[in-house]
């Protein structure tokens, strides 16, 4: 009889183009959301591992950041190559990891993160790295050692729209996963040696945000620090960096408002708002967490929302008849209930849902998606980030009224406006302080920046603001026809 059956041990960091054993014996278990089991044991790193990997990166800057611009993206073209040739090995490793079905992982976590991959090669092929203004030669440069930290809701995404431009604009990076989901990433080092990315490009370190993180963003030899967290957790990395005076891209929370407007199509606005809710068990920065109706419209709309909601499938994520897995985590779970059971206690109305596991479901990490009516945004449900499927539908009185609304969180990350006149929904748009808004539906363009305003962080990836953003400008002033030795004092002063 064969005994039962013992994860697999990665007790190694990807540094300097290999596989570096941990200075520590300390272990962390990745855990199967769905069935809480125990996939594998990674190392625990060190803030000894996290400085090998920065003098790595260090090292191998000059030579990275010198070779041709071409074979740059010629070697980058092949690393993609290779994580396209393993995707479906990667999306179901995202999976077990993460809870996401298999058929959104396939499609979201990595065919959409492939080809935001891809979208930047003919970027970098046309972008601007030097052009003549007057006598000055005005050049981009790349930033130097980059530390890219990233978060378990959507981890290959987040952590190519990072890395892929970070490569291209000649930066070398030193990064760290989020430690609930790190088998991805692991796969990704594997496929860079594959590609063959030289040693020290592209680094990978497991470990804590505590003790591998902190020493990352803290190290003087880290040039850029690019987040995509929590809010909390950016005003932690802010305070680390600020010692040595660090750029930083943060990409961090969002409490998203979807506005219909009187004229809308109702039922389509939360056919919409529901799918954004419920994707990835509404584990999304993105999320359009607050619907905002008029309010002579509230009921109906909480309606269709039950209605679109009781339609979901919960369950095995590899099940293909699963639209919603498991949250993440334990801690997770817990976070979910108690801002469920906080907004039926402020006075929300539950409208479906609640606290607890779904009916038929005793293990995993699985919730209930829930919808509140009657909102006031003075209610936690109204300010605050959930990272669950949880809807808040709030009334409003006119167009004013709903602007408003949905400007009042510290939040100004994503938003929607529908209606039936598109130049009467640019209008609202415009007055929404968001880094992005959607208008009936549109869909999501990887070639757009993409960032927030307010507390929803710093910075645009994606797109050619996204590689610009691992750039440093350079001004170098040309000598002109009449330029002559300037002295201690400068010419034309007496």
């Amino acid at each position: 009889m064969s005994g039962p059956r013992r994860p697999p041990t990665h007790a190694a960091h990807w540094i300097h183009g290999g596989w570096q054993p941990t200075t520590t014996q300390a272990r962390l278990d990745v855990v199967n959301p769905a069935d809480g089991e125990v996939l594998a044991s990674v190392a625990d790193g060190t803030p000894q591992d996290a400085h090998r990997a920065v003098d790595s990166a260090r090292e191998a800057f000059g030579p990275w950041s010198t070779r041709p611009l071409k074979e740059r993206i010629d070697l980058v073209s092949r690393f993609i190559d290779g994580l396209e040739r393993r995707a479906d090995e990667i999306a179901m490793t995202i999976m077990n990891e993460v809870g996401t079905p298999l058929t959104t992982a396939r499609r979201a976590q990595v065919g959409l993160a492939i080809a935001m991959a891809r979208s930047f090669l003919p970027i970098a092929e046309g972008f601007a790295f030097e052009r003549r203004v007057g006598n000055s030669l005005v050049v981009r440069e790349p930033a130097g050692v980059v530390v890219t930290i990233t978060p378990w809701n959507v981890p290959l995404l987040l952590t190519l729209q990072k890395i892929i431009p970070a490569l291209l604009a000649g930066c070398t990076v030193v990064h760290k996963p989020s430690e609930i989901t790190p088998l991805h990433a692991l796969a990704l080092a594997e496929v860079a040696g594959e590609a063959g990315l030289p040693p020290g490009v592209l680094n990978v370190v497991v470990g804590r945000g505590t003790t591998v993180g902190a020493v990352l963003v803290g190290h003087p030899d880290v040039d850029l620090v690019s987040l995509t967290g929590s809010t909390r957790a950016g005003r932690q990395v802010a305070e680390l960096a600020s010692a040595t005076i660090k750029r930083l891209h943060l990409e961090l929370g969002g409490k998203n408002a979807a506005i219909a407007l009187p004229d809308a199509d109702l039922a389509a606005a939360v056919r919409a708002v529901v799918d954004q809710v419920c994707f990835n068990t509404g584990q999304a920065c993105l999320q359009w967490s607050r619907l905002l109706v008029p309010a002579e419209r509230h009921d109906e709309a909480v309606a269709l929302a039950v209605e679109q909601i009781g339609r979901y499938h919960i369950g095995d994520p590899a099940d293909p008849s699963t639209d919603l897995g498991p949250l993440v985590s334990e801690a997770a779970f817990q976070r979910v209930n108690d801002f469920i059971e906080t907004g039926i206690a402020e006075g929300a109305t539950l409208a479906c849902g609640g606290p607890g596991r779904p009916e038929g479901l005793t293990r995993g990490w699985y919730v209930r998606p829930t919808v509140f009516a009657r909102v006031d945004e003075s209610m936690t449900v109204a300010q605050e980030e959930i990272f669950g499927p949880v809807l808040a539908v709030m009334g409003y009185r006119d167009e004013d009224d709903a602007v408003r609304i949905a400007n009042s969180t510290r939040y100004g990350l994503h938003g929607a406006v529908f209606s039936a006149d598109p130049d009467r929904a640019l209008a609202v748009a415009a007055r929404l302080r968001t880094g992005q808004v959607d208008i009936n539906g549109g869909s999501f363009n990887i070639l757009a920046p993409f960032g927030g305003f307010k507390q929803s962080g710093l910075g645009r990836e994606c797109g050619e603001e996204g590689l610009d953003g691992f750039c440093e400008i350079k001004s170098v002033q040309l000598p002109t026809a009449d330029t002559g030795p300037i002295g201690p004092r400068l010419r034309g002063t007496d």
